[in-house]
């Protein structure tokens, strides 16, 4: 949606002419912005399918989420099957290294339940309480996932060194062997799909939520190690192992804490803000860019930038600037959903600051 522009404050809305543009964009497939806007531009225009209907942005919105739950579904389906396999073999070899992997997938799967919460918010409409929307419970629900994988951590590291205390043969080792097999083909195929859904949708829980059962997939491998360990006489090579899953589980928890962490801070990619600056300049009417921000809101982005503009120039004039601005962030952007654009007038010599009377509520 073509807003008004992002001032130092919001009050400064209220002085300097902005987009209030009614209508939103859906851009399915982002493109940056021509060189040279000219004719070459409008006729990439006109050949790119792009919307301008704001109910075409919610649809694609909505495919977005729906795209994540299908992934999550599916994923809760193969890693359920996995898990209830291990468990059996669980029960009758007694293999420590396969309870860790069996608990872990399991605990993948049921992630699947706070995420696909997340996306069903998502889908409500913003409300005069939460003006945003709901996209940031997918931010909660990967706060969720990475406490899944540290409970899972401890769990693992705990049965382990009790079995390493206390060592007892591992009975079926062929059966262990199988079972760990399985486990590293489910959540190997399993992780690629996640991430691959995760990435093209932009939800960051989603691809933690992949490198998760990637991780589960190597630990699989490491049992397998275990049960061939356990077959030649070794019984310490059960418990043993339980200690490098949880090793292992403790540092894809350390790379999907920082995945996440950085999403609820408003973490971006520099290289997003270079874009979307290089984006701004080529923009007629635009002599430069200002203040420029990028924010996530669930798995679509969200812009905030100040733009300057000829301080003679109308005030329907800098509301045109503005607005194609806004088209130029969308189409160069991938997963833009909204930008607030606001015009501030270039600065003559001699004339105060403008912002002068905003400058007692800026913070330290």
């Amino acid at each position: 949606m073509a807003e008004g522009a992002h001032p130092p404050s919001a009050a400064h809305r209220k002085e300097h002419p902005v987009s209030d543009h009614p209508h939103e964009h859906s851009h399915p497939r982002p493109h940056s912005p021509s060189p040279r806007p000219g004719i070459r531009h409008r006729l990439t225009h006109l050949l790119t399918p792009h919307s301008h209907d704001s109910a075409d942005k919610v649809d694609s919105a909505l495919e977005s989420s729906a795209r994540g739950m299908r992934a999550l579904w599916v994923s809760l389906a193969v890693l359920g099957a996995t898990a209830l396999a291990q468990a059996v073999v669980v029960a009758v070899s007694g293999s420590v290294a396969l309870l860790g992997d069996t608990v872990h997938n399991a605990a993948d799967a049921l992630t699947a339940v706070p995420l696909g919460i997340a996306f069903v918010l998502g889908r409500r409409a913003a409300t005069r309480r939460f003006t945003y929307g709901y996209g940031r419970a997918e931010d909660l629900a990967g706060i969720v996932i990475v406490l899944t994988i540290a409970a899972s951590a401890a769990f693992a590291g705990w049965t382990a060194v009790e079995r390493l205390l206390d060592p007892r043969p591992v009975a079926h080792v062929p059966a262990v062997a199988v079972a760990a097999l399985a486990g590293f083909v489910g959540n190997e195929w399993v992780a690629r799909y996640r991430i691959r859904v995760g990435r093209e949708i932009g939800s960051a829980a989603l691809v933690a939520d992949g490198l998760h059962a990637r991780t589960d997939g190597f630990t699989s491998l490491a049992v397998l190690l275990g049960a061939g360990g356990s077959a030649i006489g070794w019984h310490l090579a059960d418990p043993v192992v339980g200690l490098a899953i949880t090793v292992a589980i403790a540092l894809v928890l350390r790379d999907a804490a920082r995945e996440v962490v950085r999403r609820v801070m408003d973490a971006v990619d520099p290289a997003l803000v270079d874009r979307a600056e290089r984006a701004l300049r080529e923009v007629p009417g635009v002599r430069e860019v200002g203040e420029l921000r990028l924010r996530w809101i669930g798995h679509r982005l969200r812009a905030e930038v100040a733009v300057v503009v000829d301080g003679e120039t109308t005030v329907r004039r800098a509301h045109a600037i503005a607005v194609a601005a806004e088209h130029a962030l969308l189409h160069a952007v991938p997963r833009l959903t909204a930008a607030l654009v606001h015009a501030d007038p270039a600065p003559v010599p001699g004339e105060p600051d403008p912002h002068l009377a905003l400058a007692h509520h800026a913070r330290a």
